[in-house]
C-alpha cells in the first residue's frame, strides 16, 4: 500500500490532500478571503496565510482520511510554477515532514498536476490526449504522451485567459475574484449583444491582450452615450466577453486537434470551472466527434488531490528528490 500526502501552495489557496494506492480519500483546501479587499492576490499575505493555514490543513486532510501520520509513505508538493513566498511554505513544510518522518520527497509541477487530475477519477482520457489547460497564470495547449511526457504546443503570449476574465471584471466594476461573476452575469445576457475581435494570432499561441483593450475602449465609448450603461447592460457586457473569450479557447484547441489528429480531449486549470467553457467544449465535442473529459469543480481550482495523483505515479517509478531541492516560481510543463 502507498499512501501519498499531498501539498499545494503555488498561489493563495493551502490545500492538502491524501492519496491511497491511486485514491483520494481527503482533499482539503484552505482559502485566503484577505486579497479581496485589494482586488488580487498579495503576494505576502499570501505566503503569511499559508503559513497559518499549513499545519491545521494537512492534520485535517489526514484526520479525513482516517489514517494517522506516521502511515504516510511520501509526501509530494507542489514545487513551481507559483508565488515563490508561498511555494517556500508548502516545500519547507513537505521537506520538513519528510525528514522527520524519513520518508521520500516528491517534487510535483503545478501545470502537469492540473492535467493529471484527470486520473482522479472515472472517465479518465487515453493516451495520447489534448488538454487546454487554462488559469489566471496560464494557457496552455498540451499533448499528453504518458503520466510525465507532455509537449507544449502553444500557450498565451501575453495574458492569461483566467487573467483576462479578472481584468476585465475591474473594467466592469465587479468584486475579486471577477470570472466567477462574469460567468454568473453571463448565463443570464445575450451572448451576441457586443462584437468583440478574435485576435488573429499565428499557431496554437493566444493572446488577449489586445480583447481587453477593445472592451475597455468599448465600454468607455458606451458610458459617454449612457453613464448608466454597465448598470444597465451588464448581464449582456459579461455574456458577450464570455463568448469571446471562449471562442477564442475553443477555436485553437479545434486547430489543434486537426493538426494531431487526436481524439481524446481534455480541459483542467481554474478557468476550467467556466460554464460557457464547458458548455461549449461538449458542443464542439459533439459535432467533431471528440472524447471530451472535463474535470470536476474541486479539482479544476488549485488543490491538493492534483498533486498528490501526480505524485503517487512519481511514486511507482520512484522518483524521489533531495533535501536541497528548491521551489521555482517558473516552471514549463
Amino acid at each position: 500500500m502507498a499512501v501519498i500526502l499531498g501539498i499545494e501552495s503555488s498561489c493563495d489557496e493551502t490545500s492538502a490532500a491524501i492519496c491511497i494506492d491511486g485514491e483520494i480519500k481527503s482533499n482539503i483546501i484552505a482559502g485566503q478571503a484577505i486579497h479581496a479587499k485589494y482586488g488580487g492576490v498579495v503576494p505576502e499575505l499570501a505566503s503569511r496565510a499559508h503559513q497559518l493555514h499549513i499545519i491545521p490543513t494537512v492534520d485535517e486532510a489526514i484526520q479525513q482520511a482516517k489514517i494517522h501520520k506516521n502511515d504516510v509513505d511520501a509526501v509530494a508538493f507542489t514545487r513551481g510554477p507559483g508565488l515563490l513566498g508561498s511555494l517556500l511554505v508548502g516545500t519547507s513544510f513537505a521537506k520538513s515532514f519528510a525528514l522527520a518522518r524519513q520518508i521520500p520527497l516528491i517534487e510535483v509541477n503545478h501545470m502537469q498536476a492540473h492535467i493529471l487530475a484527470h486520473f482522479i477519477e472515472e472517465p479518465k482520457p487515453s493516451f495520447p490526449f489534448l488538454c487546454l489547460t487554462v488559469s489566471g497564470g496560464h494557457t496552455q495547449i498540451v499533448l499528453v504522451k504518458n503520466y510525465f511526457e507532455m509537449e507544449l504546443l502553444g500557450q498565451t503570449l501575453d495574458d492569461a485567459a483566467g487573467e483576462a476574465f479578472d481584468k476585465t471584471a475591474k473594467i466592469l466594476n465587479l468584486p475579486y475574484p471577477g470570472g466567477p461573476l462574469i460567468d454568473k452575469y453571463a448565463q443570464e445576457g445575450n451572448p451576441d449583444a457586443y462584437k468583440l475581435p478574435e485576435p488573429q494570432i499565428s499557431g496554437l499561441n493566444f493572446s488577449f491582450s489586445g480583447l481587453k483593450t477593445a472592451i475597455l475602449y468599448m465600454v468607455q465609448a458606451e458610458e459617454k452615450k449612457n453613464s448608466n450603461f454597465l448598470m444597465e447592460n451588464i448581464t449582456d457586457v459579461c455574456a458577450s466577453v464570455q463568448q469571446r473569450i471562449v471562442s477564442i479557447l475553443l477555436n485553437k484547441l479545434k486547430k489543434a486537434t486537426k493538426q494531431t489528429g487526436v481524439r481524446d480531449i481534455a480541459i483542467a486549470g481554474g478557468v476550467s470551472a467556466n460554464s460557457g467553457l464547458r458548455q461549449g467544449l461538449l458542443a464542439m465535442g459533439k459535432q467533431h466527434h471528440w472524447n471530451v473529459f472535463i474535470p470536476k469543480f474541486e479539482y479544476c481550482t488549485d488543490n491538493a488531490a492534483m498533486i498528490a495523483i501526480a505524485g503517487y505515479h512519481k511514486y511507482l517509478r520512484k522518483e524521489f528528490v533531495g533535501q536541497d531541492i528548491a521551489p521555482l516560481a517558473r516552471m514549463h510543463v
